[in-house]
């Protein structure tokens, strides 16, 4: 994902003071390098996530090699970081490879659960 594409989709930092998520799912952005070994095994457990929660979930890669802008803008000091993002509430922001079962609780808990009332 760009700088572009995260104004497009998720959140235009240029025109909105206050965080005002654009999108119609739950998200998270997994800010990463290539070059990093623990976002590596990050990404097959997102990949598998991704395939999980299919039409529930959104995940977006955001390499901050490439990104600087927006990794500057949320303060990534370390990779891997995860950025989660419910429908209505304030993003969570967790540095480090989380492992698959605690990913699933924490979509499930605080990304799918919180928005099922907010599509309503």
């Amino acid at each position: 994902m760009t700088a572009k594409d995260f104004k497009n989709k998720v959140f235009n930092y240029e025109m909105e003071d206050a965080w005002n998520y654009k999108g119609e799912l739950p998200a998270i952005i997994d800010f990463y390098a290539d070059w990093c070994g623990p976002c590596k095994g990050l990404a097959l457990i997102l990949e598998e996530l991704s395939d999980a929660y299919k039409d529930k979930l959104i995940i977006y890669k955001i390499d901050t090699e490439k990104e600087r802008e927006l990794s500057s803008l949320f303060g990534i000091q370390s990779i891997p970081t995860l950025l989660f993002i419910p429908l209505a509430r304030t993003p969570m922001m967790q540095k480090g490879a989380l492992p698959k079962k605690v990913l699933k609780e924490i979509i499930e808990e605080k990304l799918i659960a919180q928005s099922v009332g907010v599509m309503e």
